[in-house]
């Protein structure tokens, strides 16, 4: 039997997150000021066509546990390779020291600014609808954050980690996951993560918090 976390991208928009997204019982995407991704049930031509029936043009983001040949009616951008890593549910989580903001709507022009700088992943207008983000300020300007992106069943996302460049080896990035871990598991639910495989300090980062690679990703983004 395939795990959730092998589709994420559907088995989020059919559970925790199907009042961000719409579509069909083969086909779904996310609100496209939220996130550029989009599931389909089965990898193939079929769901894949009816995708491309249903979506507004713009870019499609799929997320996928091996390599998946993309017809060739989707115009390729980029194909990024990565891991997927989840907590080990076994450890205690350590305690946050730092202090951190929940971020709204008010500051989302500064999350667009931070996201653009440090290239998370995508970050749009409505990104912070997935919900739990949590910022470091230094006065009033946001230097760090993090949040939540897709909850698949009892999986929950870490997403957008970034630290302004002028305040990396703080310790803002450890402390913003450790949150998050406690914020996830305290509701029942296991942490997950995805992170490009040439990002070494990010993996070696979530290695030391309890995070191990539970399989490849492939972030594969094409255009309508």
């Amino acid at each position: 039997m395939q795990h959730v976390l092998d589709n994420p991208v559907w088995n989020a928009l059919i559970s925790g997150d199907a009042a961000l997204g719409t579509g069909t019982g083969e086909a779904r995407y996310y609100d496209r000021q939220v996130s550029p991704f989009a599931g389909i049930k089965t990898y193939t031509d079929k769901s894949f066509e009816t995708l491309y029936q249903i979506m507004p043009e713009g870019v499609a983001a799929f997320m996928t546990p091996v390599p998946v040949a993309i017809p060739s009616y989707w115009e390729p951008v980029i194909t990024v390779a990565g891991y997927q890593f989840v907590f080990d549910t076994t450890l205690e989580p350590a305690p946050v020291t730092s202090s951190l903001t929940a971020l709204t709507d008010e500051h989302v022009p500064q999350m667009l600014e931070l996201t653009q700088l440090t290239k998370p992943g995508p970050f749009d207008l409505r990104t912070i609808r997935f919900g739990q983000y949590y910022g470091v300020f230094d006065g009033d300007k946001l230097v760090a954050m993090t949040g939540q992106r897709m909850h698949v069943f009892n999986y929950s996302e870490i997403s957008a980690v970034c630290t302004h460049p002028d305040y990396l080896g703080r310790g803002y990035a450890r402390q913003l996951l450790l949150h998050q871990i406690q914020l996830i598991t305290a509701e029942g639910k296991i942490p997950f993560l995805h992170v490009r495989g040439d990002n070494k300090r990010a993996i070696e980062i979530y290695k030391s918090l309890g995070f191990s690679i539970r399989s490849e990703a492939y972030f594969s983004f094409v255009k309508k």
